[in-house]
C-alpha cells in the first residue's frame, strides 16, 4: 500500500479529538473571556441613601486585572498546540489549566466581594474611598467563570486528544516514507526531502 493510500485509508480520530476542534475551542473560549472584560463587571451605587445616587459601573479589565492577562495566555498556548509536539502538548496543557484557574479565582473573587473589588476604581474616580457605596456584580464574570471552567475542561483534553493529531515535522515525514517504501510522496514530503539535501525526483 501507498503512503497516499495509507493516509486516506487511516481512521478518522472521534470529534472531541480532532485538532480543529481542540484548538478552535481554546481560541474561543479564551477570547469569550477577554470579550467578557470589556464589559461593567460591577455597578456600583455611591451613595446608596440619595434618592439620586450616581452610579459607576466598572469593567472587567479593572475589577479583575489579572483575567485578560491570564486569558491571552491561554489563547497563545491554544494556538501554539496547533504545531506542539507530545511533550509541548502536556507543557501547553498545564498552562491553559493554571490560567483558567487564576481566571476562576479572579472572576470568583468579584462575585463573592463586588465592593471591595470596585474600590481602587471608586477611589480613582471619586477621589474618597467606597466604605458607603453599594455594589452587585452583573452576570460577565460569571460568564467569564464558567468560560475559564470550559477553558480548564479543554485544556485537560488536549495531551489526550493529540495522540491523535499525526505529525508533520521533518522527523514524521521520514518515518514514514521509510515505512511506505517507494510509493509517492505529496508536496510536503518533497518540500521536507529537498530540506535535508535529499532529490525527491
Amino acid at each position: 500500500m501507498t503512503a497516499a493510500g495509507h493516509r486516506t485509508t487511516a481512521a478518522k480520530p472521534p470529534l472531541w479529538a480532532r485538532k480543529a476542534n481542540i484548538v478552535l475551542a481554546l481560541a474561543l473560549l479564551a477570547l469569550a473571556v477577554v470579550g467578557t472584560t470589556t464589559q461593567s463587571w460591577i455597578d456600583v451605587r455611591l451613595d446608596p441613601a440619595a434618592a439620586a445616587s450616581a452610579y459607576l459601573h466598572v469593567q472587567g479589565s479593572k475589577a479583575a486585572t489579572a483575567v485578560t492577562a491570564l486569558a491571552i495566555v491561554a489563547l497563545a498556548g491554544g494556538l501554539a498546540s496547533s504545531i506542539a509536539g507530545k511533550v509541548s502538548r502536556w507543557v501547553i496543557a498545564a498552562i491553559v489549566v493554571l490560567a483558567s484557574a487564576g481566571i476562576v479565582v479572579a472572576a470568583a473573587l468579584v462575585v463573592a466581594g463586588p465592593l471591595a473589588a470596585a474600590q481602587g476604581t471608586i477611589a480613582a474616580t471619586t477621589g474618597i474611598s467606597g466604605g458607603q457605596a453599594g455594589a452587585s456584580f452583573t452576570v460577565f464574570p460569571v460568564l467569564a467563570l464558567v468560560a475559564a471552567v470550559l477553558l480548564a475542561l479543554f485544556g485537560c483534553l488536549l495531551p489526550f486528544a493529540g495522540r491523535y493529531w499525526k505529525g508533520r515535522t521533518k522527523y514524521d515525514v521520514a518515518g514514514r516514507a521509510a515505512a511506505a517504501g517507494s510509493g509517492p510522496v505529496d508536496e510536503i514530503d518533497s518540500w521536507d526531502r529537498l530540506s535535508r539535501g535529499e532529490d525527491p525526483t
